[in-house]
């Protein structure tokens, strides 16, 4: 780890002299490239320099204790080096974890595509608690919310719908949705109470700029349509809406949310350029994910990740066994609990594969 925090450490004085170069100053790109890197690694500097403080402290302190022959003297000593001790500990435990591998996605936007499962009218009403459950969830943390392309039922759930969340970092505390959430309640249908179980899937997807996912127009087959609302009804009568195929893939996105067909078709490309990086990811991460699957989850749509159980107030999240009776402030937004133990637990398993 000391060689590594002392390869960073130089990146950092390397990076601060070339930031202060008049002719870098001229390159905006370059410069922002540079600063945001600087940014990135300044925490991990910051707590090193401090470790190296700590050491040359504790070592002072500890001659000084050897050599003293004064009661008072030696007890202040003591507690001093002890003090040092526990701060060198956690500091170490800090740059740990600052060490680890980051999600080069962390701090990307993200869409989150809701579907409707198994489950008939109840799984799309359950899909639209999901969505008022995120979309509350983003409001609370300051992000842009905005619902891209939904298609509803005539008893107001939704079969499908994909919502963008506009914030940095969002990326970074929804991509463990991903998944298939099971819900247990009695249906307001259901005349005889028996509790029902149904089911939707997550996908979160994170939102990339045209140059990290490049794609060729002509790999694009563009269709025009008649936006629809619940039950097939008309909605307009012009081709606003509009679906892109891309050809290579088979990846299709269709969006009917705006009235302007440019404005769908914008929309389109950049749920078309997240869906392509995730099926890019998935391919590449195929073996990894096979080979060894964290509690966290693999990300696997087919992989049921939590219960929301409405008689009993519950949810559970079967991914790390946590169990929280407040179902009703979770799907009102407060999501914090669960996904501050999903990072946590997450953080435990790189810490122990790096056999730290």
């Amino acid at each position: 780890m000391q060689d590594k925090l002392k390869i960073i450490e130089e990146r950092y004085q390397e990076l601060e002299k070339q930031l202060s170069d008049p002719k870098v100053l001229e390159q905006r790109d370059e410069w922002l490239k540079m600063s945001k890197e600087m940014s990135a690694i300044t925490p991990v500097v910051e707590a090193y320099r401090r470790l190296v403080e700590v050491d040359a402290e504790m070592a002072e302190a500890e001659e000084m204790l050897e050599e003293s022959q004064e009661e008072e003297m030696s007890d202040y000593l003591q507690k001093e080096v002890s003090e040092l001790r526990d701060e060198k500990e956690k500091l170490e435990i800090d740059l740990k974890e600052l060490l680890l591998p980051k999600d080069p996605y962390d701090d990307k936007s993200v869409f989150i595509e809701i579907r409707a499962g198994t489950g008939g009218d109840e799984a799309a009403l359950f899909a639209a608690d999901l969505l008022k459950m995120y979309s509350r969830y983003a409001e609370s943390k300051n992000y842009k919310v905005e619902i891209v392309d939904a298609h509803q039922t005539d008893i107001g759930g939704f079969k499908e719908a994909i919502l963008g969340i506009d914030g940095t970092g969002a990326y970074s505390r929804l991509k463990y949705e991903s998944g298939v959430h099971r819900v247990q309640r009695i249906p307001t249908t259901e005349s005889g109470g028996r509790i029902h179980t149904s089911a939707a899937t997550v996908a979160v997807l994170p939102e990339v700029e045209e140059v990290e996912v490049e794609i060729n127009p002509q790999d694009l087959r563009v269709d025009t349509f008649c936006a629809t609302g619940p039950g097939g009804q008309s909605v307009n009568t012009t081709q606003s809406a509009v679906r892109i195929t891309h050809l290579p893939t088979g990846v299709v996105v269709s969006c009917q949310d705006e009235k302007s067909q440019l404005q769908n078709k914008e929309k389109a490309l950049r749920i078309l350029r997240s869906r392509l990086l995730d099926k890019y990811i998935s391919e590449q991460t195929a073996e990894q994910a096979e080979a060894r699957k964290t509690m966290v989850g693999s990300g696997d749509r087919s992989e049921r990740i939590r219960t929301y159980n409405f008689p009993q107030n519950r949810v559970t999240d079967h991914r790390i066994g946590l169990t929280l009776h407040k179902m009703d402030l979770i799907l009102a937004g407060q999501l914090d609990d669960i996904i501050e133990a999903l990072i946590a637990n997450e953080r435990a398993e790189k810490l122990e594969e790096t056999g730290d």
